[in-house]
């Protein structure tokens, strides 16, 4: 008896542990998928993660480079403003060469230059020392190819020795010659200055005329000396078109002439006729001293917003202010006596230049 309630009691429990085996077993089969889940769902957050810090490294970047466009474009604009500051004179200028000017608005614009010059040239006047018409009709003469300094070095000792008409009409070519010289062209020079004596002494009492129609008929005189003549020694309005004139009025847009007759008649229509002769010193001062012909001063152009032709030369303020001559450059000017109103310093003797 007792070894068959062993042998049952044995088989129950064995039974027990088969099925507590077997209800083990597919739980540790449902947890693990559970743990693999979990695994992948850890995973993913992971991958999510690392997206979400991709994505936020690449908006950082992308805000730093924005930042560095915005900062570049920032400068590039500040960069066209000043430059765009710089060249307004020359943009209005060109603006100013595309639109075409009517003659009213070319005569307004004429005067104010006028204006602006005696301002700046108050003291303007004829650049040849001299006493009478005589010697500004020689010394006018002599200044042809040469400068004005260089005449007024030379006429004092010529004048001094042939004082009259009839003094140098008489005179010995040869001496004549070497008197004067350093003007250049001196035979040439010569052979002018003792023809128009000896017409003066012959044809009108000695006396220089005061009519243009007279004086062009002088050997070696011109319109230009004529004026220079009728203006500064009699008071007789004329406009005086030499090389400097021709070339500012061009510039200026005045006239498209190159013939001085026909620069002369176009001008004289811009301005009334009381004009006529400061216009002329005051154009010639400015071509002499500011407005070169080969490299004006632009940038130190007391007029250069009314000019059509400014960016022609240096317009650096600084730079240009290097290249002005005579007085507006501290250099002294080209007359040994000039007028008692001249801002510079006399030009020196031929000895000591």
């Amino acid at each position: 008896m007792s070894t068959k309630k062993t042998t049952k009691t044995t088989t129950a429990t064995t039974a027990t542990t088969a099925a507590a085996a077997a209800a083990v077993t597919p739980a540790k089969k449902t947890a693990a998928p559970t743990k693999k889940a979990a695994a992948t769902k850890k995973a993913a957050t992971a991958a999510t993660k690392k997206t979400a810090a991709a994505k936020k490294a690449t908006a950082a970047k992308k805000a730093t480079a924005a930042k560095k466009t915005a900062a570049t474009k920032k400068t590039t604009a500040a960069k066209k403003t000043t430059a765009a500051e710089k060249t307004a004179a020359p943009k209005k200028v060109a603006a100013a060469k595309k639109a075409p000017e009517s003659h009213a608005a070319l005569v307004r614009r004429a005067r104010r230059i006028n204006r602006e010059l005696a301002d700046v040239y108050s003291y303007a006047h004829p650049e040849l020392d001299f006493e009478n018409p005589f010697e500004l009709l020689v010394a006018t003469v002599l200044s042809a190819q040469t400068t004005d300094l260089r005449v007024n070095q030379t006429t004092p000792r010529l004048f001094a020795k042939y004082p009259t008409p009839e003094d140098l009409a008489a005179a010995v070519p040869e001496e004549v010659e070497e008197l004067i010289r350093p003007t250049g062209f001196f035979r040439a020079k010569t052979k002018s200055i003792m023809g128009l004596a000896k017409a003066l002494r012959d044809d009108f009492g000695g006396e220089v005329p005061g009519r243009v129609d007279d004086l062009v008929k002088l050997p070696g005189v011109g319109r230009k000396t004529a004026f220079v003549v009728l203006g500064n020694a009699f008071g007789v309005p004329g406009i005086t078109v030499d090389t400097h004139f021709g070339r500012l009025v061009r510039r200026w847009k005045w006239t498209e002439e190159t013939d001085p007759v026909k620069v002369e008649t176009a001008v004289a229509a811009l301005f009334p006729k009381s004009e006529w002769t400061m216009l002329s010193h005051r154009v010639i001062f400015h071509g002499r001293r500011i407005c070169h012909s080969r490299k004006p001063a632009c940038g130190a152009c007391p007029i250069a917003p009314l000019c059509p032709s400014y960016g022609e030369g240096e317009t650096d303020p600084e730079k240009a202010k290097k290249l002005l001559k005579y007085e507006m450059g501290g250099f002294p000017g080209q007359r040994l006596k000039p007028p008692p109103d001249y801002p510079g310093k006399p030009a020196p003797p031929l000895a000591a230049g």
